[in-house]
């Protein structure tokens, strides 16, 4: 399985550029061989899965197994994105986190009944954000079994 996991691209949806720049250290901290991409709001995240404007060539947006999706974003923020997705038959199936600062009950159980696979709030320190990326490729990768659904964009 661990062959598998290395294919598995990770989307994150993020207008933060320092929350990037912290899950990319992370990432890396963690040592995840998993590619990961980032758009910075729900407009850029629609465009990649539908493989609109600069996600329109061939190869440029492949299939993530994986979105990590912050709920307040410029545009098109993570509710209305999420929304979309699990409103999408061919985008449903994609496992949706909500990675957010939010930890208001209203928003979390919102955010549940629209689809989201898992609700985490946004660690504090660097090495708690470390270990949560390395509990969700864990989990994502290595203990749930996930639908092959045309993995291939």
């Amino acid at each position: 399985m661990g062959e598998m996991s290395k294919l598995i691209v990770i989307l994150m949806a993020e207008d933060d550029p320092d929350d990037c720049m912290l899950v990319q250290r992370a990432f890396e901290q963690a040592r995840l061989a998993n590619p990961l991409r980032i758009v910075e709001d729900g407009e850029q995240l629609m465009d990649y899965l539908y493989h609109r404007g600069e996600y329109g060539a061939p190869g440029a947006a492949p299939r993530p197994g994986l979105i990590l999706l912050d709920l307040n974003m410029p545009r098109k923020d993570g509710r209305e994105a999420l929304r979309e997705i699990k409103g999408d038959p061919d985008l449903r199936r994609i496992p949706v986190v909500a990675l957010t600062t939010s930890r208001a009950e209203e928003d979390i159980l919102r955010t549940y009944d629209m689809g989201v696979n898992s609700y985490c709030t946004k660690p504090v320190t660097f090495e708690a954000l470390v270990t949560l990326m390395k509990s969700l490729a864990t989990y994502w990768f290595q203990i749930v079994e996930l639908p092959r659904n045309g993995s291939a964009a």
